[in-house]
């Protein structure tokens, strides 16, 4: 069963994901669970009663869970009465059932992005992407890019790479100049430090490492670790920290350093037109010919028109 089938009154089972858990305390003074359950043809508040220590400790939120329970109406709102929950193993579970997830099939990521590394000529910087792309295979391939605004969805930070590759392809054709090791190596680690930022959880939120540290330290700490690891000392380790510090571009963005290499501002703006595309595209599919999108506020609050033709 899916939740878009739920209707009044009737006894369900299904599995969903936990995006809200809250303990409450009834006016009985019986502990309860106020979740909001989640699977990809939409979400559902309910309410489990007279839970154990144990029902807490298990449901979170980000967890996949069974659900078995009986529906109603309260104040015109679908709701769920929860009789039992039971957290699943995710190993082999299809994420897509559950979540928004990328409209690339991850195979053709996973071949984009591998093509990507193994076309790295300069064996140090190769050697560094091979290693961390090795070590963090499977976050790479399910993380989102962001939690709102561009790419927010399970895969989304390898839709965003892939992208980028593209673009810097299409670049280094046209300016011979750029050197295309330091640019795609900088594409494929740019952003890697979100496995860590969004990683806490299935559902894009930001973990006390992201929060504290951000993903452009966390990225190039794992460059230099990496090259540590590998006892790589060079002039590349430098320049490609470099790429990932600079690749927003200017300070009030967020980059403790300006771009000062090319390669630093061709990634900058790659990176920046590839996010810019995705949100505008968003929007653009929830809008009528002949009509404006709503106002992105990312974008400096603008709309954009979509052409009748």
């Amino acid at each position: 069963m899916k939740i878009k089938d739920i209707r009044e009154n009737m006894g369900v089972e299904f599995m969903a994901l936990v995006t809200l858990a809250n303990q409450g305390v009834s006016n009985s003074n019986q502990p309860y669970l106020n979740l909001e359950l989640k699977d990809n043809t939409g979400s559902i508040v309910a309410k489990m009663w007279n839970v154990t220590g144990e029902d807490v400790r298990t449901v979170k939120v980000g967890t996949f869970v069974k659900v078995k329970g009986t529906s109603l109406l309260y104040k015109d709102q679908l709701q769920l009465k929860v009789l039992e929950i039971v957290p699943v193993n995710t190993e082999n579970l299809d994420m897509s059932q559950f979540i928004t997830a990328s409209p690339v099939p991850q195979d053709v990521l996973r071949e984009t992005l591998s093509e990507a590394v193994e076309s790295i000529e300069n064996v140090n910087i190769r050697k560094i992407v091979e290693a961390i792309y090795r070590k963090y295979d499977r976050k790479i391939y399910s993380s989102p890019a962001a939690t709102k605004n561009h790419h927010e969805y399970f895969g989304g930070l390898a839709t965003h790479v892939s992208g980028m590759i593209k673009l810097g392809e299409s670049v280094c054709q046209l300016y011979p100049r750029v050197n295309r090791d330091y640019l795609i190596a900088g594409i494929l680690l740019h952003d890697i430090g979100k496995i860590c930022e969004l990683g806490g959880s299935n559902i894009a939120e930001y973990t006390t490492e992201g929060k504290l540290l951000g993903h452009i330290s966390i990225s190039q700490t794992m460059v230099r670790e990496t090259a540590r690891e590998l006892g790589i000392d060079s002039e590349e380790v430098t320049v490609l920290r470099h790429i990932i510090l600079a690749h927003h571009g200017k300070r009030e963005f967020g980059s403790p350093v300006l771009p000062m290499t090319l390669e630093a501002e061709v990634l900058h703006m790659i990176d920046d037109l590839d996010a810019k595309i995705n949100m505008i595209e968003k929007e653009l599919r929830e809008t009528k010919n002949g009509e404006f999108t709503k106002k992105i506020f990312s974008l400096d609050n603008r709309s954009f028109y979509k052409p009748k033709n």
